[in-house]
């Protein structure tokens, strides 16, 4: 790539390894750490996270009472519902007893008897044999409160006076289950996850409709506001259409992906191995004829596989035609379970922030939306990508959703990125740009710039090389000498690791990132700039090479204003709270940190020709806990 690959492979990967690896295995269990030890994907460390190709014990239990079965509404499962896992006849209640969710239902959690060589990248290098595929999420069966305590007893055998011999207990546990396309079961195990073994498992559970198109989400394609974008997923790989505008319809382009696609090296990688799960068909299709900050309705979809439901949708502004934009942003949401289960990689935040935009989206007071990185953190486990999208479906299918890349995203060892690290699992990229088509100039080029009302967005990755003269450096030099500052007035930049921020995590930021790139920013009078990366919310006076160049006024509401008619250097806010866990403040920050929240929450921005509105919500409260202007 450049000459700073050298610096990455040789001291990046070491300075992660150990880092990461020490600081994440004392809170396991002593076989988990040991296999924490021997490798780590950068990503979330815990006993789940680990369970993978564990080793499987015989399991010593011979109970001829034991069953697990499943309950549902129907014989085959709707495209989302709540079932309930019966697991009876249990002898002795053991709190090492747990349930997970196997999809699809003919994998083999029995043994895996090839080399334990191929799977150091799980973290297991023990013996052989080990679990073969990846569960979905799991509950312990004390997550029943009257399961340890054996409430719900059941005599199994009596004597002739009727004297019970054998009193068994029993658990039930509820799990959120959604269309996944392949059939799911679900699997006792017994030894909890550092020492697991089967002991049964339910009948295979099919959905009503594999076929079915979901998670449709919108996206820009230009800065008309004349056309929008709208991507779906279906297990039908045939022609789809989306019909709009009381009898518009255009058709589907279809496409996917495979493991063949996904990034892995010696070691596999999770995307390419365990972590596989087939995406189905991402069709995709272009409404044209539209006109800005207009209401429709849409569905998408076909006869043969189905019909979503009819949604509302709006268009953003068009660039420079609109005196008011209203948007939000914020980075590193991802997801979280809606049962009781431990999944992969869990960001807890994730689901009241999305209610409480859910919220706004659903008042008619959102134009648009920016995710600045670190999307579904599926990291290689490719069944998250669907959790993230149907999370993401209230907001998504109504306003225009555009997202930048992450590491999570894009970071893998020899295939391009800055950062060798191995935090995308293997997926380089691959799933996030087919789920999330932006108007980027081609593939593996995840950089854009769009205009919306009075604001031009200029839209990078900080995971592709933006080192002095490379493509991404010219493209965004050119960009912004571009912008037309009486069409748009506010310049915004946007992209995910972060130039400032108080705290003091491993390569928080990258000073050659800095080096490179500030100039350019203040060169062409950026007033916004927005990262996450960093998961808190933080604010930056006007800030040029970590020294203020000017600090904003109260005004008669004692809010922050920045004024730019004496321009000196750009505001800077890191926005990464949506949803991972937060990361804290040191006791001592520097001057050019104003404002310091960590709390879950997200940003929301109100463009006119005259100021710049931005205020910082808090998604459990939804109260405004930061606000400025920058004004004109």
């Amino acid at each position: 790539m450049s000459s700073m690959g050298a610096f990455q492979c040789g001291f990046f990967s070491l300075f992660f390894y150990f880092t990461a690896v020490s600081s994440s295995s004392s809170s396991l269990h002593p076989l988990a750490a040991d296999s924490a030890m021997k490798h780590r994907n950068h990503t979330g460390i815990s006993e789940f996270r680990l369970i993978n190709r564990r080793s499987l014990l015989q399991c010593p239990e011979v109970n001829p009472y034991l069953q697990i079965t499943v309950n549902h509404a129907n014989s085959t499962l709707s495209d989302e519902e709540y079932v309930t896992v019966n697991v009876t006849g249990i002898l002795i209640p053991s709190k090492f007893k747990w349930v997970a969710m196997i999809t699809p239902s003919s994998s083999d959690v029995s043994s895996y008897p090839l080399s334990k060589a191929l799977y150091a990248q799980t973290g297991d290098l023990r013996d052989l044999p080990l679990l073969r595929h990846y569960p979905v999420k799991a509950q312990y069966l004390s997550n029943d409160p009257d399961y340890l305590s054996c409430r719900k007893k059941e005599c199994k055998q009596s004597n002739d006076d009727g004297v019970c011999l054998v009193t068994t207990c029993s658990a039930s546990l509820s799990f959120h289950v959604i269309n996944l396309r392949t059939d799911i079961e679900f699997v006792l195990f017994t030894g909890g996850f550092v020492t697991p073994c089967v002991l049964k498992r339910t009948s295979a559970v099919s959905f009503a409709n594999p076929k079915q198109p979901l998670y449709g989400h919108l996206s820009s394609i230009d800065s008309t506001g004349t056309s929008m974008r709208v991507t779906w997923i279906s297990g039908d790989g045939g022609a789809q259409q989306v019909q709009y505008k009381n009898g518009s319809s255009q058709t589907s382009q279809v496409t996917t992906f495979s493991q063949d696609d996904m990034c892995s090296s010696a070691i596999p990688s999770p995307a390419k191995d365990f972590g596989w799960h087939d995406p189905g068909y991402i069709h995709s299709a272009v409404m044209t004829g539209l006109q800005p900050s207009t209401t429709y309705t849409y569905k998408y979809g076909s006869d043969s596989a189905g019909w979503s439901n009819q949604i509302q949708f709006r268009t953003p502004p068009a660039g420079g035609g609109s005196d008011e934009l209203r948007f939000l942003a914020f980075g590193d949401m991802g997801k979280a379970p809606k049962d009781a289960s431990v999944e992969h990689y869990i960001q807890p935040g994730s689901i009241s922030v999305i209610d409480a935009m859910t919220e706004e989206v659903n008042s008619g007071k959102v134009d648009s939306i920016f995710h600045i990185g670190d999307i579904s953190y599926a990291t290689g486990f490719l069944v998250e990508w669907d959790f993230f999208l149907h999370l993401i479906t209230p907001l998504a299918s109504h306003v225009s959703y555009m997202t930048a890349t992450g590491n999570h995203e894009r970071d893998y060892v020899d295939s391009g990125s800055v950062y060798v690290t191995p935090d995308s699992g293997g997926e380089c990229g691959v799933p996030y740009e087919t789920y999330f088509q932006m108007p980027t100039p081609a593939k593996d080029k995840p950089w854009y710039s769009i205009e919306q009302g009075s604001v031009h967005f200029t839209v990078i990755s900080t995971e592709h090389d933006w080192s002095k003269d490379s493509e991404q450096y010219l493209w965004m030099k050119n960009d912004m000498a571009s912008v037309d500052r009486s069409r748009t007035p506010w310049l915004v930049f946007t992209g995910h690791r972060p130039m400032y921020t108080s705290s003091t995590g491993v390569f928080s930021v990258d000073y050659r990132f800095i080096d490179a790139v500030e100039p350019l920013l203040l060169d062409n009078k950026v007033d916004l700039i927005l990262f996450g990366h960093v998961h808190n919310y933080e604010r930056t006076c006007s800030v040029y090479q970590s020294k203020c160049t000017a600090f904003p006024f109260k005004d008669q509401d004692g809010i922050d204003v920045y004024d730019h008619r004496n321009y000196s250097a750009p505001v800077q806010a890191v926005i990464g709270m949506a949803g991972f866990t937060l990361d804290g403040f040191p006791d001592d920050v520097k001057d050019w940190s104003l404002i310091r929240i960590s709390k879950f929450g997200y940003l929301r921005g109100l463009a006119t020709r005259q100021e710049l509105k931005l205020e910082f919500v808090n998604a459990q409260t939804k109260l405004v806990e930061d606000s400025f202007r920058i004004t004109r």
